[in-house]
């Protein structure tokens, strides 16, 4: 069965920063998530997550555009 949503741990693995470092990226609306069960636990979508990607590779080529002479 695939898997369909990620830990914040698991972004966090993926794109080589801390566990605060994503929780940020959720607390500020970046990327979009959910927060499930008693304890509060949030999760991604993985389609979510590969959105968010995306928007940041589109972002990147957007400023080294800008930074080009």
């Amino acid at each position: 069965m695939e898997r369909r949503f990620l830990t914040l741990a698991d972004v966090a693995d993926v794109l080589n920063i801390s566990a605060a470092q994503a929780y940020a990226l959720v607390r500020s609306g970046d990327l979009r998530a959910l927060k499930v069960g008693g304890r509060g636990q949030w999760r991604v979508a993985e389609s979510d997550f590969e959105d968010y990607i995306a928007r940041m590779y589109a972002e990147t080529q957007e400023a080294i555009r800008q930074e080009s002479p």
